[in-house]
């Protein structure tokens, strides 16, 4: 039998708030086998942003055909994050497949599934980023066969940049891009860099580089923008959360 004390609870009026994610949802649109990007975007999150995610169909593989394969699957996934729920940004999590399929295409796939957010991209948060930092002149590492590279210099250099240098790993798999240690990767990236360049670009959701950024920047004294920090950046400013995030470079903590 009630008590007279559980009537009275039971009997207020339900209280809500914004939950746990007030100041903005954002949706990403993973590949298939990516192991990087989900940890990374909790890691960068500042609270009171909630990271939601999809996969689209994608080989293990790398490769222009099998990135240029994927281009439904986008639109397809982001029709499944949140769906009774509005997006404030859709993003495309892959640099790679950004730059090969096109941001004006991957655009239209998250805005077909996702039409209330604002459509973004993982190269479209790079270049954004590049922008802030006003870094132009650019040495670019990433874990890429020659034929991705050879693309990616050529949507950036059409974009105003001018790429000093551009060097892959020639790894084909996303899986052993997951791999690449972080001491590698910024061995790397030091050996790619010139003197002479604005920034250095990581390129890669797959690659542990976040946890690199600071001490890479002190090493080489100019701003080091990574995957996934120019695309949680991105994300966020384009929800329009401004909140500083300390511990992974010059980008997130000033811009």
């Amino acid at each position: 039998m009630n008590s007279q004390a559980d009537l009275i609870s039971h009997n207020r009026a339900i209280e809500f708030d914004g939950g746990r994610h007030a100041k903005a949802r954002i949706g990403f649109v993973l590949l298939a086998m990516e192991q990087t990007i989900e940890s990374d975007m909790f890691r960068l999150a500042p609270p009171g942003v909630g990271v939601h995610f999809a996969r689209a169909p994608m080989a293990n593989r790398i490769s222009v055909e099998t990135l240029l394969a994927m281009e439904d699957g986008i639109g397809d996934a982001a029709a499944t994050i949140l769906p009774e729920l509005a997006l404030d940004v859709a993003c495309y999590a892959c640099t790679s497949g950004s730059v090969v399929i096109g941001e004006d295409k991957v655009f239209a796939q998250l805005r077909r599934g996702a039409p209330d957010a604002k459509p973004t991209s993982l190269i479209t948060g790079v270049i954004n980023a590049l922008h802030a930092l006003n870094a132009r002149r650019i040495t670019i590492a990433t874990p890429y066969l020659d034929e991705v590279n050879l693309i990616e210099r050529v949507y950036l250099e059409e974009r105003g940049f001018e790429v000093l240098n551009i060097e892959g790993l020639q790894i084909e798999n996303d899986e052993d891009m997951a791999r690449v240690t972080p001491q590698y990767l910024t061995e790397f990236a030091a050996s790619v860099d010139r003197d002479d360049s604005d920034a250095v670009f990581i390129s890669c959701g797959a690659l542990r580089s976040v946890e690199i950024i600071d001490a890479l920047e002190a090493r080489l004294n100019k701003p080091v923008v990574t995957s996934n920090q120019a695309m949680m950046w991105d994300c966020l400013r384009t929800a329009g959360v401004t909140d500083s995030v300390d511990g992974y470079g010059t980008l997130l903590r000033d811009f």
